[in-house]
């Protein structure tokens, strides 16, 4: 399967930098005016196409999001020890300070996806061309600018509303919106999507990947049950199950870069591990999970594996007997081979390794190569979702479908006649399981309870530095020295 090819695009005042990839021609480094540049289709296609881009970047879905399961309590650094991760380490400790690397990737990772977006909203309205791929376009855009924004509030609460293109002489130094006017504007960004962009059976070839109306109705169910309007998060999901989308029959199939973009798949980050690039910088098109994850120095994948993320026993203890996901998610001891291996438990720390992201050897060669896609939001999701709102508006026995429809798939039991706060808990706890280090758990932690669910499970699990001022994560000091206008969170 082709992936996006996305066109990096940094926007700075009226300039645009940009290089269109694809294996086969490179483009020269051109700088091209605004002015002169959003003139054809092909400018609107280039353009949306760079808007893409930093999602694929390590400062969001390439690593730091992924890294989010580690404060969570799913797992911790392992790596190479000392000072290697030590910013997340220092995020599982809850001893994050303003001047943290991995809070400043989080905070400025999304702006210039923000920023390309902002640019195609304005320029491509005014472009001749079919009103059919404008419309998609534009919805491309808004979905892709309410991702980022989303993002943002949750990590940070209230952030900048950047609405506009930055021209000469704009202010610079803008002011923190509120998190309610952050947030009406992602449920804005969404719905506008929902009108304009086509169900995802409308791609093929090197389009498929691109943002659907499926997609759009997932996330807007995930902001509104971030925000516990529940019937909303209800419709929404009801609205997705019309459109065709499905749980794969086998649960592995949804991180094997074979079968990518899969009838369980609303939305995922592109990888076609490309190595025309440094497998370090932006422009990068592999993935980094099966060599940051790969057993330590094992050799299970290409370039020995940097031994990232592993499993604590907690985690693992929390698997049901007979849990199918287990062997697919994770590496233990005396478990399934791996590349023909067997796993040793002394590769790790605490004795695991997360086994979901590792590709083979003879579909990544190198530590460079990797095609695997990292997945945004899946059916099962959609499905928990659904659980989760019909069990908050009090229609437990509802909630039961949904739920045990992920169940079934991991070969568990049905669940039936708990109570309301029983169920909740057992929504809670398979979307950890089913989830799993795909980055959710955090979010889950944050939003329960207005964050209690997450200060009590953290507490539990003996990290007793977790506080409410833990539930947003500091502005980085760099950017409040640049732009004074940016109050930072209580307590940093």
């Amino acid at each position: 399967m082709k992936k996006i090819f996305y066109l990096s695009i940094l926007i700075l005042a009226v300039a645009v930098t940009g290089c269109q990839k694809d294996f086969l021609t490179k483009a020269p480094l051109d700088s091209i005016n605004t002015a002169n540049y959003f003139k054809t289709e092909t400018d609107a296609v280039n353009a949306i196409n760079g808007a893409y881009q930093p999602l694929q970047w390590p400062k969001l879905y390439n690593m730091r999001m992924w890294t989010s399961d580690i404060y969570a309590g799913n797992s911790v650094v392992g790596a190479g020890g000392g000072t290697d991760g030590i910013e997340t380490q220092e995020e599982a400790n809850f001893i994050t300070a303003p001047d943290n690397p991995g809070v400043l990737d989080l905070w400025r990772g999304p702006w210039p996806g923000i920023l390309s977006c902002n640019l195609v909203l304005a320029k491509v309205p005014a472009i001749n061309f079919d009103a059919t791929t404008k419309n998609r376009i534009l919805g491309e855009a808004h979905f892709l600018r309410g991702l980022y924004y989303f993002i943002l509030v949750r990590y940070f609460g209230g952030v900048p509303l950047v609405l506009k293109p930055v021209n000469p002489g704009d202010d610079l130094r803008p002011f923190r919106n509120t998190k309610e006017q952050v947030y009406n504007q992602i449920i804005a960004d969404f719905s506008e999507a929902i009108k304009l962009l086509p169900t995802r059976d409308a791609y093929s070839g090197s389009d498929v990947g691109r943002a659907s109306r499926g997609a759009a109705e997932g996330m807007l169910a995930k902001v509104y049950l971030t925000l516990g309007n529940w019937q909303r998060v209800v419709n929404l999901c009801d609205s997705v199950g019309q459109l065709g989308y499905a749980l794969d029959a086998n649960y592995a199939d949804n991180f094997n870069p074979a079968t990518k973009n899969s009838t369980e798949s609303l939305f995922e980050i592109q990888y076609s591990g490309s190595t025309a690039y440094s497998f370090w910088s932006n422009q990068n098109q592999a993935s980094w999970t099966s060599i940051f994850m790969g057993p330590r120095g094992s050799n299970m994948v290409a370039g020995g594996g940097w031994g990232w993320n592993q499993p604590t026993k907690e985690f693992v203890d929390s698997y049901e007997p007979g849990d199918k996901r287990k062997d697919v998610t994770i590496l233990y001891e005396g478990c399934p081979k791996f590349n023909g291996m067997d796993y040793d438990s002394t590769w790790s720390t605490t004795g695991y390794n997360v086994r979901k992201f590792l590709v083979p050897s003879s579909v990544a060669s190198s530590y460079d190569d990797s095609p695997e896609d990292f997945p945004v939001l899946r059916y099962a999701d959609v499905l928990l979702m659904d659980a989760e709102a019909l069990n908050e508006l009090g229609q437990t026995t509802a909630s039961e479908q949904p739920l045990n429809e992920v169940r079934a798939r991991a070969g568990l039991p049905a669940i039936h006649g708990l109570s309301q706060s029983d169920m909740k808990a057992k929504i809670l706890h398979e979307r950890r399981m089913e989830l799993a280090f795909e980055g959710q758990r955090w979010f889950d932690l944050i939003r329960v309870d207005n964050g209690q669910y997450g200060i009590n499970f953290l507490h539990s699990i003996g990290k007793l530095n977790m506080s409410t001022k833990y539930l947003v994560m500091p502005i980085p000091q760099v950017d409040i020295d640049a732009n004074p206008n940016l109050a930072q969170n209580p307590g940093y």
